[in-house]
């Protein structure tokens, strides 16, 4: 499927809202954490430490991710946000973000990217998305999100 990777524009804040929101996997909350960081990135996109990418397919946004680098270490990144419409899931989308955001990072310096994520079955096709694009499941804290809910954490070298 063609898509076209862009940066984020102020106009697409709301669709990607929308995004979060209509793939089911995210909660309200999380779908308002969204929110929180898009508008730091537009107040301070040099200073806020993340990176958005969009993927945009027949005029219309098919997904983003937002990305930076890890506070206080030298060379690590974390994947914070990536969401594609139900509608696209399956089409390589995710997969070319990704690619794109790890020649980016080691465009940067980066050596090695984390993906912190739910174990909620929810999460199930991103952890398989993840293992599949060569990251490996490097750890499990019981309970994080809530009781029952572990984070996984994924880990890339580059």
């Amino acid at each position: 499927m063609p898509v076209m990777i862009r940066n984020i524009r102020p106009s697409d804040r709301s669709r990607i809202i929308e995004v979060t929101g209509e793939t089911g996997a995210f909660l309200p909350a999380e779908v308002s954490v969204v929110s929180e960081i898009i508008d730091e990135y537009f107040h301070d996109p040099e200073g806020c430490g993340y990176y958005f990418y969009i993927a945009e397919h027949a005029g219309d946004i098919a997904g983003y991710l937002c990305y930076g680098p890890t506070p206080v270490t030298q060379g690590t990144w974390d994947m914070y946000w990536c969401a594609v419409s139900p509608t696209l899931q399956g089409q390589g989308i995710a997969s070319t973000l990704f690619k794109m955001a790890a020649d980016h990072i080691k465009s940067l310096g980066g050596r090695l990217i984390l993906i912190e994520t739910s174990a909620n079955p929810n999460y199930k096709a991103a952890r398989s998305l993840y293992i599949t694009l060569g990251y490996r499941h490097v750890s499990t804290i019981p309970d994080f999100y809530s009781a029952g809910d572990a984070k996984e954490t994924f880990w890339k070298a580059l």
